[in-house]
């Protein structure tokens, strides 16, 4: 009777281990989902429109073309997309235009820290610029 209670109760120490083993496996594959869903809509945007610009004050990046516009609301818990949101929390953003930091304007690459709670991954997306802006502009 005491072995069968001992032997019981390893089970169940057992038991719970392993359930607190999968909820972190499925905290962590949540997580890496939502930066690859995040990192893939980037990728896509930077590549399909030609203009790219960022607003400090209102901390978002507009993607834009002839056609058609993109907006990214950047806010403390999440990124909002048209009807998506990407439940990230970012430690920092940087913003690049021909390889020089930025804080507003015209961009041509995203640097994404995540948060502790994402384990302080880095996106990095980039563009190639087309010469219509360079001509446009005069550089």
């Amino acid at each position: 009777m005491i072995l069968t209670s001992i032997v019981i109760g390893l089970a169940f120490s057992v038991l719970t281990l392993v359930q607190k083993h999968m909820l972190s496996v499925q905290l962590n594959f949540k997580h890496q989902t939502e930066l690859n869903k995040l990192e893939q809509s980037l990728w896509l945007d930077m590549n399909r429109f030609s203009r790219v610009e960022f607003n400090t004050i209102e901390d978002v990046i507009t993607f834009k073309n002839d056609i058609d516009s993109v907006i990214y609301y950047f806010n403390e818990k999440h990124i909002i997309k048209d009807i998506d949101t990407f439940n990230i929390r970012l430690k920092h953003k940087i913003l690049f235009f021909n390889g020089n930091k930025i804080t507003e304007g015209m961009l041509d690459g995203i640097k994404l820290e995540t948060s502790e709670e994402f384990q302080n991954q880095i996106l990095f997306v980039f563009k190639e610029n087309d010469a219509t802006y360079f001509v446009n502009h005069g550089i």
